[in-house]
């Protein structure tokens, strides 16, 4: 696998190729991040990563230095997952100048859930996607679905925006006890770790329940309790629709969604149903 800093070393790089497939990611990698990569791997003639940690998705409150910056360990994993290319440029290089410009995501998707817990955050992630697809040009592009709502804004953005990128999702990868992988996992301690699980099972649960015929406000608000009775701080536990993350109407495909904190550590998962 080649290492490139530079958009000129990357372009140059990347001239010899017709159909790049492309992770993008914030590095501190882990299996999830891998298998997004062997993904890609099935779709393109050549398989480009990159890690950059984006200021402009951390807001104020959020520590965007205390995030972690493993490079050599991230790289070391790429290659043995067969990627071919990392573009890894520092925050100089892609933002050469102060991002005045950025992309506005539809409020009606990007709003809610993680937009309301977290405003700005799908801005920052839009703007910093929509130049590194500027960078990489990339024929398709893989993210994973652990962070749904984010698959979903991408897609609007580049069907919105007539991007020749096909967007595809890959599955969320969890651990034996069925816990997704995050990199947040690691500021878990060893009894907070034993303990997240418990997110997926509420999940699970609330699909349960509302597959059984439970009213959904119902079968949601006896979900939040059961984890604030465990010492969680929940954001927020929802079945929406898949396509737009809104309400379900009866017949249309579901999607139980989750965000809630665990002493210090902000965890988020989906089940499908």
């Amino acid at each position: 696998m080649e290492t490139v800093h530079t958009l000129a070393a990357l372009r140059e790089r990347l001239s010899r190729h017709r159909r790049p497939a492309f992770v993008p990611t914030m590095g501190n990698l882990h299996e999830g991040h891998l298998a997004l990569v062997r993904e890609a791997r099935r779709h393109g003639d050549v398989t480009v990563a990159s890690i950059f940690v984006n200021r402009l998705q951390f807001l104020p409150h959020e520590d965007f230095d205390a995030y972690p910056r493993t490079l050599q360990a991230d790289a070391d994993q790429l290659a043995a997952a067969g990627c071919d290319l990392l573009f890894a440029p520092n925050e100089r290089e892609l933002y050469p100048e102060p991002q005045a410009w950025t992309v506005q995501p539809d409020p009606a998707l990007a709003g809610i859930l993680e937009g309301e817990f977290r405003p700005g955050f799908f801005t920052g992630v839009c703007t910093v996607v929509m130049k590194l697809f500027q960078c990489v040009q990339p024929a398709v592009a893989v993210f994973g679905k652990k962070d749904y709502q984010q698959l979903l804004v991408i897609q609007g953005m580049v069907r919105q925006f007539a991007m020749p990128v096909q967007v595809v999702a890959g599955e969320t990868q969890r651990a034996a006890d069925g816990l997704a992988l995050s990199s947040r996992n690691g500021y878990l301690s060893a009894a907070e770790r034993a303990e997240a699980v418990q997110l997926s099972f509420a999940l699970r649960q609330l699909a349960q329940r509302v597959q059984a015929g439970a009213p959904r406000e119902e079968a949601e608000a006896a979900a939040v309790q059961a984890l604030r009775e465990r010492g969680w701080q929940p954001d927020y536990l929802t079945v929406r629709h898949r396509q737009d993350l809104l309400p379900p109407a009866p017949g249309q495909p579901r999607v139980a969604l989750g965000a809630a904190r665990l002493g210090a550590t902000r965890l988020i998962d989906n089940l499908e149903f």
